[in-house]
């Protein structure tokens, strides 16, 4: 199949750097259901930060087009999937974003097409759940009229070092002639090298594992905090110790939000349990992990009445509510939870983030957020939850209302630990 015609569907995270990457080499239609990022991607901006913007004006100077309008990938010949794969409020897959996907390709697929899903997933989903879609909307046969691959998306927001093209790519292919077109077509764009995978199972199965192990190493040392904390003792100051040996791993606690770590272990988990296994050790990790907002905010309670002030009425300030420093990113951010847990208690919670959008914040999680630097006196408590580096040259200290009684908790280990009242 030469030349390539190539449909990215879903711009966001995955999707955007992935077209603008093809678009060097191929013809590209970026498609997006929402109408208003594609409008503003063809006003050359991206709000995910992820492309910069002169990487941006080339490609469309290249002819990248960017559509909603679904026949706009009629003239394709390999379509890939980026789009989001959340879970519910059980904590179960939500695959109605990829059956979607594949319903919306299946209408336009022609015969020898290729489809190719990056969305993460569980292993088994893109021959057991997507092509069935594609075949009943196409009325095409599966590896006789069209062909499918899978190759896991690896994008880690706000990262500018370890770039899509900079990290090794897994690949797979329903054939295995199929196989080696999709391994080739990576190769192309993917600097770092390609590793084939013998089954699309295995390379669905590979990210999964990927994140998995990611959630359980921090869930490790998040229960280490839990126990630290009644010991006593700081957690950072025993894991500098024992990071003195050289196998020693060096993960810190933390919250864990985000679309991968957080999410891609329930689906995992789901495939297991559909076989008869229930992954106690992937779910007691998850466990934990979830559990670490509700301990911040207990905490930060015991510490404001032991310096004896009331609760009630109290003000807090929550520095950061992406998922991670230095990036746009709340996708399930667990500090939302906190603000939630601190408003159960009768406090006046404000949030405070530079990098993260206000209408995004609201719609996802009905905060408000500050719209400017926090007033100086302010607050009781102070909570820095995300190291941003805005908030390294901040002068935090000046923020609190009572140098004496309020409460600074420092969750990343950033800050001068001589003036904060704790670390996570």
């Amino acid at each position: 199949m030469n030349p390539y015609s190539i449909s990215i569907i879903g711009l966001g995270y995955v999707g955007l750097p992935l077209a603008l990457e093809f678009s060097k080499k191929h013809r590209v239609v970026g498609f997006d259901i929402n109408a208003e990022r594609v409008e503003s991607l063809k006003n050359g901006h991206d709000h995910t930060l992820e492309a910069e913007p002169a990487s941006l004006r080339e490609a469309i100077a290249r002819g990248i087009h960017f559509s909603s309008d679904q026949t706009a990938l009629s003239s394709c010949n390999v379509h890939i999937v980026t789009v989001p794969t959340p879970i519910d409020g059980n904590n179960a897959p939500d695959l109605r974003p990829l059956l979607a996907a594949s319903k919306s390709i299946g209408k336009v697929l022609k015969k020898d097409d290729i489809v190719i899903y990056e969305s993460t997933t569980y292993p088994g989903c893109t021959e057991e759940d997507c092509v069935p879609v594609l075949e009943k909307e196409s009325g095409l046969m599966f590896n006789k009229d069209f062909f499918c691959g899978y190759s896991p998306e690896r994008i880690n927001p706000g990262d500018k070092v370890n770039t899509l093209t900079k990290i090794k790519k897994v690949t797979s292919g329903s054939t295995p002639e199929i196989a080696q077109v999709v391994d080739n077509l990576y190769k192309g764009i993917i600097t770092a090298g390609t590793h084939l995978a013998p089954s699309i199972k295995v390379a669905e199965a590979s990210k999964a594992i990927e994140n998995a192990q990611r959630d359980l190493n921090i869930s490790f040392v998040n229960e280490l905090a839990l126990i630290f904390d009644r010991v006593g003792i700081d957690t950072q100051d025993v894991l500098a110790a024992a990071g003195t040996k050289w196998n020693f791993l060096k993960y810190t606690p933390g919250l864990v939000g985000g679309h991968c770590i957080s999410v891609d272990p329930y689906y995992l988990s789901h495939k297991a349990e559909r076989l008869g296994y229930r992954p106690a050790v992937i779910l007691s990790g998850r466990e934990v992990n979830n559990s670490m907002p509700i301990f911040v905010a207990n905490k930060m309670v015991k510490l404001l009445i032991n310096k004896g002030n009331a609760i009630k009425g109290s003000r807090a300030l929550l520095l950061g509510i992406t998922f991670k420093e230095n990036c746009p990113d709340i996708r399930n951010s667990k500090v939302a939870k906190i603000a939630k847990e601190l408003d159960g208690f009768g406090m006046k919670v404000d949030v405070y983030d530079p990098w993260a959008n206000a209408f995004e914040v609201q719609h996802e999680f009905g905060i408000n957020l500050l719209k400017t630097i926090p007033s100086a006196g302010e607050y009781d408590a102070i909570v820095l939850t995300v190291a941003h580096t805005q908030f390294l040259s901040m002068d935090i200290r000046a923020l609190l209302k009572d140098a004496e009684k309020s409460v600074v908790y420092d969750l990343k280990g950033i800050l001068d630990r001589s003036w904060v009242d704790a670390r996570l």
